[in-house]
């Protein structure tokens, strides 16, 4: 079976490249997956996971948005940000998400909670990955 050849990058730098029986990303208009000779594609990527399974073996990524492009059985993403499951700090990411609710329980007037909002998804998403969704 063919495979898919994937490769993520973010602004710090490559953070995936390898093939994929399979991938999963979180469209901005939900999310979708890719297998082998897949119509050609252009979507922007929202916070979620992205999942890439080779095979039998699952890699998780977070990100936090971007642009996924698919042609030709190749998967070019650029994301915002991007981490793998294995440079995520849990303790940090659990931290930050309680801050942000913290943030977002306030009456505070100068709270940006929008921002805040912004800063709980992504840690919610973080420890997704963590955990292996």
């Amino acid at each position: 079976m063919k495979k898919l050849k994937v490769e993520i990058l973010s602004p710090t730098g490559k953070i995936f490249s390898g093939e994929a029986d399979h991938l999963r990303a979180p469209g901005s208009l939900g999310n979708f997956g890719v297998l082998p000779n897949h119509a050609p594609l252009f979507s922007s990527l929202d916070i979620g996971v992205i999942i890439v399974e080779n095979s039998g073996q699952k890699e998780f990524f977070a990100t936090s948005g971007g642009y996924c492009e698919v042609k030709d059985n190749k998967i070019s993403i650029l994301a915002e940000s991007s981490e793998s499951k294995g440079s995520i700090d849990l303790e940090r990411a659990e931290s930050s998400k309680s801050r942000a609710e913290k943030r977002l329980a306030s009456k505070d007037k100068d709270i940006d909670f929008d921002r805040a909002k912004l800063s709980l998804l992504k840690a919610i998403n973080r420890i997704k990955v963590v955990k292996g969704v």
